[in-house]
């Protein structure tokens, strides 16, 4: 998918609070999505978390958001990357890792996080309680704003998962799901890139692209009655 060119209208919310996420001052970290750890998620199906994935890296692409991939030990027994974030996400940035768990502890990584100039990071990754975590807590008291995205991240037990989300309150960072990041970051349907983004709903929402099937259906009738 060919990335839009930056322009005030596909990049900016319309409206909403200083509450709600800036994409102009976000930066999305996917860490670890490693097909070898998929293997031990246990906490959400493999396949809802792929496509949640999938979903952000489409969205990126979309609002013009800039993406730094990384991966401990791709070439041993954790895996590759999920090829579906460099597919969709053309213009992600791999940073190559040397054996560091956590990858706040890569100086070239938090270089590469520096040098946006953003101060937003969305992270997820797995597993959630190692791969988000680590560098979450790190970023944040480096005084980053830092949002956790827990169902496109896995771990491989629900306690492990419960216990992350409460790790997560008390170093404050503040946990969200890929709707809800979706949400936040398109803000408005008046916006050129309405129709591509009800598409991505319909990622994240199976059943959404129920609702634009029928309103199609129902337009289609109303054409033709007319």
């Amino acid at each position: 998918m060919p990335s839009p060119s930056p322009s005030k209208s596909s990049v900016l919310p319309t409206g909403g609070g200083a509450a709600l996420l800036d994409p102009t001052d976000t930066l999305i970290l996917l860490l670890d999505h490693q097909s070898g750890l998929f293997q031990t998620v246990k906490d959400i199906p493999v396949a809802d978390m792929r496509r949640n994935v999938e979903m952000i890296a489409r969205l990126s692409t979309l609002l013009n958001i800039p993406v730094i991939t990384t991966a401990s030990e791709p070439n041993g027994s954790n895996g590759p990357l999920m090829p579906e974030i460099h597919k969709y996400a053309p213009h992600a940035v791999y940073v190559p890792r040397k054996g560091e768990v956590n990858a706040w502890d890569n100086a070239d990584f938090v270089a590469q996080v520096q040098a946006t100039g953003r101060k937003t990071l969305v992270m997820a990754g797995v597993w959630t309680s190692v791969c988000v975590m680590f560098p979450a807590l790190d970023a944040r008291a480096a005084g980053y704003d830092v949002y956790a995205v827990i169902d496109a991240s896995g771990d491989p037990s629900e306690m492990a998962s419960r216990t992350s989300l409460a790790r997560f309150v008390q170093g404050d960072i503040k946990p969200t799901s890929t709707n809800a990041l979706l949400s936040e970051l398109h803000r408005t349907w008046a916006r050129p890139e309405a129709g591509e983004l009800a598409k991505l709903y319909a990622l994240v929402a199976p059943n959404y692209a129920a609702v634009i099937e029928s309103y199609q259906r129902a337009q289609e009738a109303t054409n033709v009655r007319s």
